[in-house]
């Protein structure tokens, strides 16, 4: 701030927000490098260890993907993980599938170690998302043909996306958006009719 003020002779405002934007601009740079660099790394380390683990079987693909979400408490990192070693070539999207079905149980440790205050009613909240998601599991996974509708759909899906890109925000906008808004509103009829 002083270089800018004395040497430059800019007024303290101006050099105040000039310092902000360098600032702004260094975080930046330097998230993104240590983000790239982190990914080669992991992905060079992942590479071995991950496809061979994932690779022997879908029960072993999904107790990875729970170790690693319970690890650092978040699918959206196991599944970034995924991301570019489908990409690759390195893990066949069936595995993927497999390794996301663990992840999502992964994410109900976090709710069941929060839910470990002692009151009965989040420690039930907790157990129900855990029982959800393997009853989800237990519902598709198992049946081969069953298995194969979400890759399927997520297939043509991505197909479509890629030739045009409006896909992806259709989807997005009526899975988070307009179905969401279709339940409260039918729920809203409901409770008025009785």
């Amino acid at each position: 701030d002083h270089l800018l003020t004395d040497t430059v002779t800019l007024p303290s405002w101006l050099a105040g927000a000039i310092m902000l934007v360098i600032a702004l601009a260094g975080i930046f740079a330097a998230l993104a490098f240590l983000t790239r660099t982190l990914k080669t790394i992991v992905l060079r380390r992942a590479e071995g260890s991950f496809s061979k683990g994932i690779l022997r079987n879908g029960i072993t693909a999904m107790a990875i993907g729970m170790v690693i979400t319970t690890a650092v408490q978040s699918s959206s990192i196991t599944t970034s993980l995924m991301v570019p070693m489908i990409g690759a070539g390195i893990i066949p999207l069936a595995s993927a599938f497999a390794v996301t079905l663990g992840a999502n149980v992964g994410t109900t440790v976090t709710a069941l170690l929060a839910s470990m205050t002692g009151n009965l009613a989040a420690v039930t909240v907790a157990l129900v998302h855990l029982l959800f998601n393997i009853s989800g599991i237990l519902l598709i996974y198992p049946i081969p043909a069953i298995r194969r509708i979400p890759i399927r759909l997520a297939h043509g899906l991505a197909v479509r996306a890629s030739a045009r890109r409006y896909y992806a925000l259709l989807y997005v906008g009526g899975v988070f958006f307009l179905l969401p808004l279709v339940f409260v509103l039918v729920d809203k009829l409901i409770k008025k009719l009785f």
